[in-house]
């Protein structure tokens, strides 16, 4: 299989479980969400939002989905375990009213709220009923190249009271070493002050308890 990968996409139309399962590798970045800390604003039922976010493989699974609440606005706030150079995103609705119609992509602003996405998007697209999953939406890839915290917004629908999403792909590559780099830095530069205040603080801490 190695050898038939080596010359190209091209040459393995014929093999078409190897070209899902490519292709579903290609969309992995759910694994690198760390689900502990995503947010999904004016979600009816609390944790659906993080449903969506699944296997490629799994995308047709109708019985996870997030609906919208009081109006047809969903917010995610996505924070992932390192650095992400998101590529592609794929977002599967029904085929009707409910389907998002617009989407604006924001990164690097953790915990945004509804009044924070008066701000301009860094890039932001209108969406067709994608029932199937089938539609890719490129992101200019130079915007979105550092991003460990993505915020998705979807304003509007196609006409219902509420949206709903099943299914929302990330397609791009993942590393961990800058969030290391970050973490030993800030370790190393407030080590000197907190030893200090420690020895300070400590006996009478002690004491209070």
């Amino acid at each position: 299989a190695a050898m038939a990968h080596g010359h190209g996409p091209g040459r393995c139309r014929c093999c078409c479980g190897e070209e899902a399962a490519e292709r579903g590798s290609a969309w992995g970045l759910y694994l690198r969400i760390d689900r502990q800390r995503l947010q999904c604003l004016n979600e009816r039922r609390e944790g659906s939002g993080a449903t969506v976010f699944r296997p490629w493989e799994e995308r047709g699974d109708r019985s996870q989905f997030v609906e919208s609440d009081d109006d047809e606005e969903l917010l995610f706030n996505i924070p992932f375990t390192g650095s992400v150079k998101l590529k592609g995103v794929i977002v599967m609705g029904e085929d009707d009213g409910t389907h998002p119609a617009e989407m604006r992509l924001f990164r690097n602003i953790p915990h945004m709220s509804f009044d924070d996405t008066a701000k301009e998007p860094e890039q932001s697209f209108s969406l067709s009923r994608d029932p199937l999953g089938q539609l890719e939406y490129p992101t200019k890839v130079a915007r979105f190249s550092n991003v460990y915290h993505l915020s998705m917004h979807f304003p509007k629908n196609f006409g219902a009271e509420t949206t709903k999403i099943f299914y929302i792909g990330l397609k791009g590559e993942w590393t961990e070493a800058h969030r290391h780099e970050v973490t030993i830095c800030n370790y190393e530069a407030s080590a000197n002050p907190a030893d200090h205040k420690l020895e300070q603080i400590t006996p009478q801490t002690h004491f209070i308890s």
